[in-house]
């Protein structure tokens, strides 16, 4: 992968095709997959990027609809609608911040608090796009909230909730703290970067109100780091 001023990452992309579909919830309101690490969630402009969760998902559910995206990769608990009422349903909740989002992080060095919350505004990095910073005088208010849950010699596994919706905000975040994502291609470098083969970020569970009742649902995918 490769990045420029003024330029979007070029990347080698080889999405996962095995498995190629993988659905966790399906009603008539909703589709709830899980996305593999390395498949973008929606279509790049290049022929080469057509392969996407998004077209997926219409080749066995032709209504489907986007509500939300992943980065390429990240893996994890992806929702779709199933028709126009429940798309702007649930985009309203993501909108309002009126559902909840757990993620799962493996990241550089030893976390020696517990728990913290970091509150940082983030803007793109313009020169070196897609890329994100801090930016205390143009950012967009940011907030985690983490926690620890393991620790490994020089990694720490983190339980994240994001109470924003930033462009990479989890990477950034923790990035700033001096704990950059395990295998992070965009944030970390030396041995952060070369301690995994993947970003270790997974989004493990996504709790929402239904479209279709407005009652609250959860829905989970194991971590597989």
């Amino acid at each position: 992968m490769t990045t420029g001023p003024g330029t979007t990452a070029r990347f080698d992309y080889r999405p996962p095709a095995d498995p190629w579909l993988t659905v966790l919830h399906q009603d008539e309101g909703i589709l709830v997959l899980a996305k593999p690490s390395g498949l973008l969630c929606v279509a790049g402009k290049p022929e080469t990027h057509r392969d996407c969760l998004e077209a997926r998902a219409k080749d066995r559910f032709p209504q489907a609809l986007l509500v939300h995206r992943l980065d390429r990769e990240t893996s994890g608990v992806v929702i779709m609608a199933m028709n126009r009422r429940a798309q702007r349903h649930l985009g309203l909740q993501f909108e309002r911040r009126k559902l909840s989002k757990t993620y799962i992080a493996r990241v550089w060095g030893r976390v020696e608090e517990e728990s913290g919350r970091i509150d940082l505004p983030l803007a793109t990095d313009a020169p070196n796009r897609p890329k994100q910073k801090v930016d205390h005088a143009r950012g967009r208010p940011a907030i985690t909230e983490w926690q620890v849950i393991g620790r490994e010699n020089n990694t720490t596994r983190l339980k994240l909730q994001p109470l924003t919706g930033r462009s990479h905000q989890l990477r950034v975040h923790l990035l700033s703290i001096g704990h950059p994502i395990l295998g992070d291609s965009f944030y970390a470098e030396g041995d952060a970067l070369a301690a995994a083969s993947r970003l270790q970020l997974h989004a493990e569970e996504l709790t929402l109100r239904h479209p279709s009742d407005g009652q609250p649902c959860t829905f989970k995918q194991a971590c597989p780091f």
